[in-house]
């Protein structure tokens, strides 16, 4: 395959693979898609595997700070994902707290300064707490920037961008000839940020799942069968080699 790369096989020992620091990917998105399955083939709860998981997260953004990756956005929970069970969910939300209150000093430390992209409104207070007390207070950082896509859907990023312009336009800031896709991304919740160079889905399915469904129009995709508790920061290194290993030409020759 051309543009994707499926791999079967990483050796996950990578501290020593030469990069070219001249091609490192600005922005990285991650699907981290494997924690149940891990779960069950140790005999284990869904929960356990969400709690591997978080583990598998510090791994990942040290390394990717390790080799100057300036975006991180993780996919951590989609507006699908209100459809798993209670207890299911119950647990998923509480997972940022535990995460920011064990890491948050291990990231000011790193100068990491935490994002998030989603609708809010629906998030536990707890939930919404704990986040909201991790970007207000990594906001001066200047480092890695990491992004947690909570509650995030990507038609539904893009309906509420229509939403917005649609609102100029009726209230005559805009004309609709005025509409390009610079000003439509500048209405994304990810307008601050570059879209993602490189996009990684862990477990072996091959798809977006309503993922940033507008930035990854030109993304180098790159998937792999290792499920996410099992992924580690050799792996991403894998990924980020493969990566520099393609032209990108955006349509061009």
């Amino acid at each position: 395959m051309d543009r994707f790369f499926f791999n079967t096989d990483v050796k996950t020992d990578k501290k020593n693979m030469l990069l070219d620091q001249d091609n490192i990917p600005s922005h990285i998105a991650i699907i981290m898609d494997g924690n149940g399955r891990w779960a069950k083939q140790k005999g284990l709860p869904r929960v356990a595997g969400h709690r591997e998981g978080m583990k598998t997260i510090t791994n990942v953004v040290e390394k990717a700070n390790d080799i100057g990756i300036q975006f991180l956005t993780l996919y951590a929970f989609s507006t699908e994902n209100w459809k798993r069970p209670k207890t299911e969910v119950d647990f998923l939300m509480k997972l940022p707290e535990r995460f920011l209150d064990k890491e948050l000093p291990a990231l000011q430390k790193n100068n990491v300064k935490v994002k998030t992209i989603g609708d809010p409104s629906l998030l536990p207070p707890h939930t919404k707490q704990a986040v909201d007390k991790a970007v207000r207070e990594t906001e001066n950082n200047s480092g890695l920037v990491l992004n947690f896509a909570l509650n995030y859907g990507g038609r539904h990023e893009l309906v509420e961008a229509v939403r917005k312009l649609g609102r100029e336009v009726e209230h005559g800031h805009l004309k609709p000839e005025d509409i390009t896709e610079s000003l439509f991304s500048d209405r994304l919740l990810t307008s601050e940020i570059p879209d993602p160079d490189l996009l990684i889905r862990t477990s072996g399915e091959i798809r977006l799942s309503n993922f940033m469904l507008w930035q990854l129009a030109y993304s180098e995709f790159w998937f792999t069968e290792v499920l996410w508790p099992d992924f580690n920061g050799g792996h991403l290194v894998e990924a980020v080699q493969r990566y520099q290993q393609r032209k990108r030409r955006y349509g061009g020759v």
